[in-house]
């Protein structure tokens, strides 16, 4: 079975999904986040997800379920890239996506993170003397 990669940067981790997956993969995908999480200690989690022109209930409800349970693993989840159709879809699903962060692109997916205090940095106020 293929794997989707996992890359770390700093105390974050990347996936940019490139292909549209099957229920197998997204499964695997979410346990090889968790399990990530939990060995390097990642603080935020970015999913791109621009390059998928279907994402279906069961993906959807995936990488909601992905996304609380890096939450309560201390990581801070952002999914990125969700196209206008995409978008128009998880709405006339009725989905429960609460909880979810977005941002349109990787950039503004990394300030988000960034902005959060301990997921970059220590969350501490450094003085400089």
């Amino acid at each position: 079975m293929d794997r989707i990669p996992i890359l770390k940067l700093k105390s974050c981790l990347l996936i940019s999904i490139q292909t549209d997956l099957h229920d197998l993969i997204i499964t695997a995908l979410q346990e090889d986040i968790l399990t990530e999480i939990s060995r390097t200690g990642a603080r935020g989690v970015l999913i791109d997800i621009s390059a998928l022109d279907i994402v279906d209930s069961f993906m959807a409800r995936t990488l909601r379920d992905c996304s609380v349970m890096a939450t309560l693993l201390g990581a801070k989840v952002v999914i990125t890239g969700i196209r206008p159709a995409v978008a128009i879809t998880l709405v006339d699903l009725g989905l429960d996506l609460s909880g979810i962060i977005t941002a349109c692109d990787i950039d503004s997916g990394f300030d988000l993170l960034e902005s959060t205090p301990g997921v970059f940095n220590s969350g501490r106020i450094l003085k400089r003397y």
